[in-house]
């Protein structure tokens, strides 16, 4: 069919009573910026007599600038300007078939329809922008990055300074003897140029102030970058006291958010522009933002589904079954690095209500990630399940920035519409400069290499026993350096004991003083403590300690002597040094077997532990034997 008087460009004719009809033509008006006109068929009046009136009410009409009139799925398919669609619809066998009568159940149900679009976009279903997400993202990132640098700022030297536990300028000479010139290379570090102490606290000082030109949107793509350096930089010099899997996680979510943020040397509000957004339908003027890259936005929201999924799976796949049984709860909360005293409320919940909270942990781990490639409304139950997660996670144990971090990734998830439905729209310019298309075509380069690997990733955590193909490993192994591709995992296998390790020093050998940790369990009677989100390294690594052997932990052994040689920076790392005077003669470190008290013993004893003795952990080491 054709018709005599055919408009100057192709007009998509639908029903104006049809809500559903309304809906997804403003979706198609965003998608073909202009090239087709819309109207709605109690408009057109006479205009097309060629064409029933009944016609309408059956289909949208589309007409081209040549008179042709198409109907159905061949005039969505026309309009939509996407030549794969048409090229299928007219030579795929079938195709055109099965999409006419797909088009004709969704027409005969159109309320239905409109009810199922309804609950799952909302009211407005055109592509979403993620501007609201990207700055407040970019935020929430420089307050992580504060967090983590001024949490290593306050205890660096004690940890890797040339009089800490594990100099880093001792750890570089010996990879430099061990690898030669490869060594810079394999261990990407400024201290590789300088290893003192003042050149560290440039590091967390420098990253400081990043942290906060982030924050408050100042060249945000360059302190992005710097801000990947410095704490790259300072997780090779932290050796085994920065190789926790926030840590990683920091590094990879700081490293794709280079390409995220806007190129844009200072914040300001975006402007309102008429010129650059379409008013058709009486559509008010929207205000104009950098363009959001959409392949950096797509890494991010891999990153957390791949944090997520993993961490769950993994759980399922390590052959531990407290997790299948459901019974993880009931060692958790007191086997964990650093409880809180919500911790210890929490451990005398109810059975059911354990094993609930465990299969509620799986399940938002596992299933509802899924949710976030999935429309509006099921994207923000996604989010909102995620974050909530964190929160009881953040409540009942000490977990750093990592909870920070992972609710600021979730924010990913909510796009302008639901913050902004009935007020001020934003959509970016048509047009990008040279340095935005450079950041894409890198972001895609990213993607081309790290895509197997985060696959491989995915893989591995349903399939624990398999093994990764030579491609991937040889990408991987060339990349894993700089941390921005990782594997996640957290509580793989419970911990269904608890051993402490407590370090007492002796000037004689016969009355012995114990060193106090600042968070770590020690005194019974002392409350579990609040730290989050700082993390006190040294008080980690002990947890970790008890579960292995000294010969696996080299650096206790360090830490031993360090206490024998009296080095303030590294007493500085106690709640209490208890030879301020003069270093102990002997160390010693003893092995006990804590647990929470029940309600009963914390109401006799006023105790929050209990503890058993098991004996050394490692023998006794004296002043003398150093010399």
């Amino acid at each position: 069919m054709k018709v005599a008087n055919p408009p100057a460009k192709p007009l998509l004719i639908w029903d104006g009573d049809c809500h559903f009809c309304g809906l997804w033509i403003e979706r198609w008006r965003e998608l073909t910026r202009g090239a087709v006109e819309y109207e709605t068929s109690q408009k057109i009046d006479n205009r097309f007599p060629e064409i029933p009136r009944e016609q309408f009410q059956r289909s949208v009409v589309l007409i081209d600038s040549d008179g042709n009139v198409f109907t159905g799925a061949q005039a969505v398919y026309r309009s939509l300007g996407r030549k794969w669609l048409w090229w299928s619809y007219a030579n795929l066998p079938g195709f055109a078939g099965i999409s006419e009568f797909g088009y004709r159940i969704v027409a005969r149900n159109r309320k239905f329809s409109s009810g199922i679009t309804r609950l799952f976009w909302g009211e407005d279903v055109r592509r979403p922008n993620y501007f609201w997400a990207r700055r407040w993202f970019l935020r929430a990132l420089g307050l992580v990055y504060l967090i983590a640098f001024v949490s290593l700022w306050v205890q660096i030297d004690g940890l890797i300074g040339a009089n800490g536990i594990l100099p880093i300028g001792d750890y570089l000479n010996a990879a430099r003897e061990q690898l030669g010139a490869r060594a810079m290379s394999i261990l990407p570090t400024l201290c590789w140029f300088n290893a003192s102490n003042a050149f560290l606290h440039f590091l967390c000082g420098g990253g400081v102030l990043l942290s906060i030109l982030l924050i408050i949107g100042v060249a945000q793509p360059i302190s992005l970058g710097l801000l990947f350096v410095f704490y790259l930089s300072l997780t090779v010099a932290g050796q085994t006291f920065l190789n926790f899997q926030w840590d990683i996680l920091l590094l990879e979510t700081g490293f794709l958010s280079i390409f995220l943020a806007p190129w844009r040397l200072f914040p300001g509000a975006a402007a309102v522009s008429a010129t650059n957004h379409s008013t058709d339908a009486g559509e008010t003027p929207a205000a104009t933002e950098e363009p959001v890259n959409r392949v950096a936005f797509f890494l991010l929201k891999l990153l957390l589904f791949k944090l997520m999924f993993m961490s769950g799976v993994v759980k399922l796949t390590s052959g531990d079954n407290c997790w299948w049984d459901l019974t993880a709860l009931d060692y958790h909360y007191w086997s964990q690095p650093l409880p809180t005293v919500v911790s210890w409320v929490a451990d005398k919940h109810s059975e059911w209500f354990k094993e609930f909270s465990v299969a509620f942990c799986l399940f938002v781990e596992i299933v509802v990630p899924f949710f976030m490639w999935s429309p509006r409304r099921l994207r923000v139950i996604a989010a909102a399940l995620l974050i909530f997660l964190q929160l009881c996670i953040a409540i009942t144990g000490n977990y750093n920035f990592f909870n920070l971090l992972t609710i600021a990734l979730c924010l990913l998830l909510i796009d302008d519409a639901v913050v902004w439905e009935k007020t001020a729209t934003v959509r970016d310019r048509r047009y990008r400069r040279g340095v935005e298309r450079l950041s894409i075509f890198a972001s895609v380069v990213v993607l081309i290499v790290t895509l197997p690997v985060n696959a491989w990733f995915l893989y591995e955590a349903c399939r624990p026993e398999a093994e990764m193909p030579g491609p991937v490993r040889w990408t991987y192994e060339r990349i894993e350096r700089f941390r921005i591709a990782n594997g996640y995992g957290l509580f793989r296998v419970m911990t269904k004991d608890r051993k402490e390790i407590i370090l007492e020093g002796s000037a004689d050998g016969i009355d012995w003083a114990p060193y106090e940790f600042k968070w770590k369990p020690g005194d019974v009677n002392r409350a579990p403590g609040w730290c989050a989100p700082h993390q006190p390294r040294l008080d980690w690594q002990m947890w970790f300690a008890a579960l292995g052997t000294p010969r696996q932990n080299q650096w206790f052994v360090r830490l031993l002597i360090s206490l024998l040689e009296g080095k303030h920076d590294v007493t500085q790392l106690f709640s209490r040094n208890p030879f301020p005077n003069a270093p102990p003669h002997f160390i010693r470190s003893r092995f006990y077997r804590y647990r929470f008290t029940s309600a009963e013993e914390r109401r006799q004893s006023g105790a929050w532990w209990k503890r058993e003795e098991l004996g050394e952990y490692a023998r006794t080491i004296s002043v003398d034997e150093l010399r």
